[in-house]
């Protein structure tokens, strides 16, 4: 699990206990106790909607890092394939022409 993740959840969790422990403890009375929970609740909504987007924000660059970064790497192996393709070609070609040699010498 990914620290971001593990960020996210311990926020969620302590969201949920700080709540729990308001309602339990508040001095105030129930009018005001639910409203503070609201204006918490509100908080926490927008806390994590914030961490959210950071999140996916930070995903897709590296997504988009990865696809970059593979892309590269395919022409790379693509461009030295086919330069590694040429040397082969050429030698067979000289090897081709070197049998077409001996071969003429024998058939005289």
């Amino acid at each position: 699990m990914s620290s971001k993740t593990s960020s996210l959840i311990a926020l969620f969790a302590g969201a949920a206990i700080g709540v729990g422990l308001g309602i339990l403890f508040a001095p105030d009375k129930g009018s005001k106790t639910r409203e503070k929970i609201k204006g918490n609740l509100d908080n926490f909504k927008e806390e994590a909607k914030n961490k959210w987007e950071s999140l996916e924000d930070e995903t897709k660059a590296k997504y988009s890092k990865t696809k970059d970064d593979l892309k590269e790497t395919v022409e790379n192996l693509l461009s030295n394939t086919s330069y590694k393709a040429e040397e082969a070609i050429s030698f067979l070609e000289e090897k081709l022409a070197e049998l077409k040699t001996q071969n003429a010498k024998l058939q005289k």
